[in-house]
């Protein structure tokens, strides 16, 4: 039988505190993992943790601002101090803080979509990676985007990082396999997220995107956590360096 269950499991969720990362944590709580919702502020994560242990879920919220390596450092040792291990990543955490032609970007937002977007992935896998190790090994998921793979119209910078973000997975994928550590990617399509709510909400937009997705629609939060259950779950005991699309058939 397949196991899905992540009983006893410890799992981490950046950008825990809304959209994806929130239904996510929710998931991986129903089954069986104790959640770490990590996000900027913490009275937001506190109200996941608390619809999670009304479920009969665990939660710990501890603020952490992924795009400083200080504060990286600093919840990994406050996780390896309370939980002495860590089995799952879930680097969720995003940002898109320019919607426009880049030959008008400016330096400020390139940093912010960078470091947030591909340093703090990379920083968060290297440190997960060290405690996972002393563990006997775990699961990573990088929440990428459709657009790492055909760049959206508007949002080049976004989509260059999570391209990068696409290839992060691959390589840390195969320096990280002989460890017995499993790096995979989620590419979610058109999602009803703070991100794409310009998207949606604008009627003459989300009518010419809709035209462009075969299933017609947008896609929830909820329906992209199933696909990060089976990627951290022993079901994908087997996978490694994939792109799981979910993009009700964009790509296709």
């Amino acid at each position: 039988m397949l196991n899905f269950s992540l009983e006893g499991k410890i799992a981490m969720i950046t950008g825990a505190s809304r959209g994806i990362g929130e239904a996510t944590a929710m998931t991986l709580a129903d089954n069986g993992a104790h959640c770490v919702l990590v996000s900027r502020k913490a009275e937001a994560l506190n109200e996941v943790s608390q619809k999670i242990e009304k479920n009969g879920g665990k939660a710990t919220a501890i603020a952490c601002h992924v795009g400083y390596l200080d504060q990286i450092k600093s919840l990994f040792k406050a996780v390896e101090e309370q939980f002495g291990r860590l089995d799952i990543l879930i680097n969720n955490a995003g940002t898109n803080p320019y919607f426009g032609e880049m030959l008008g970007a400016e330096e400020a937002a390139w940093d912010k979509t960078h470091d947030v977007n591909l340093k703090g992935p990379f920083f968060m896998i290297q440190h997960a990676a060290r405690l996972m190790i002393q563990s006997g090994g775990g699961a990573i998921v990088n929440v990428s985007s459709i657009n790492g793979i055909r760049p959206g119209i508007m949002q080049g910078m976004y989509s260059i990082t999570k391209a990068g973000l696409i290839s992060m997975t691959k390589a840390y994928a195969k320096e990280l396999a002989v460890k017995n550590i499993r790096v995979n990617a989620l590419l979610p399509g058109l999602t009803k997220t703070k991100f794409s709510k310009i998207l949606i909400d604008t009627k003459e937009i989300y009518d010419e995107a809709v035209k462009l997705i075969p299933m017609a629609r947008y896609a929830e939060p909820e329906e992209m956590a199933g696909a990060v259950l089976y990627l951290v779950s022993d079901a994908a005991s087997y996978t490694t360096g994939i792109c799981l699309t979910c993009d009700g058939g964009f790509l296709a």
